[in-house]
């Protein structure tokens, strides 16, 4: 039978001081507080990975950015991940990359990149029209929207009052 991890409490992790080397403070179920030369204090998962079963270290945060409450929090839904075959770390980069992915994908964005290919294939007023069209009309209301949340009502909404514009 394994021995019980005493747990960690708030005076504890206040009270640890940096040492020598870098060393390690258990919390039970994974939790470890790893303190460094320098005095930080980090949050780490250490768990096994549900299909290779090779040990690994997940970084949580930093406390006291992340408090003891919010750790075993963080170490629970990972324990459930894993429970159901899916790698923590994996699925975190996972969520992060799609979050990324939105930022860096908004119309505006897409928008410059397609005007890039395109203004050499016309001429210079054209190009210049199109632009100042979408600096006026699309990217005060969806420039900064990412590509996948712009719906057709969203645009027809946006360029249902310019038809009535004459030219």
């Amino acid at each position: 039978m394994r021995a019980q991890a005493i747990r960690l409490t708030e005076a504890k992790i206040k009270n640890a001081k940096a040492q020598e080397k870098d060393y390690v403070m258990g919390d039970g179920d994974g939790l470890q507080m790893r303190i460094r030369i320098n005095g930080s204090k980090l949050w780490n998962f250490n768990y096994y990975h549900p299909v290779t079963k090779q040990r690994l270290n997940m970084g949580l945060g930093a406390y006291p950015e992340i408090s003891l409450s919010q750790a075993r929090k963080m170490t629970i839904e990972a324990r459930e991940l894993i429970a159901k075959g899916i790698d923590p770390k994996e699925q975190r980069d996972q969520v992060r990359q799609e979050q990324k992915a939105a930022v860096e994908h908004t119309l505006e964005k897409v928008a410059e990149a397609w005007f890039d290919l395109k203004k050499e294939n016309v001429t210079v007023a054209y190009a210049e029209d199109i632009w100042r069209s979408l600096n006026l009309h699309v990217f005060p209301d969806l420039g900064q929207t990412p590509i996948s949340k712009i719906t057709a009502p969203k645009v027809i909404d946006l360029l249902r009052p310019l038809e009535t514009v004459v030219v």
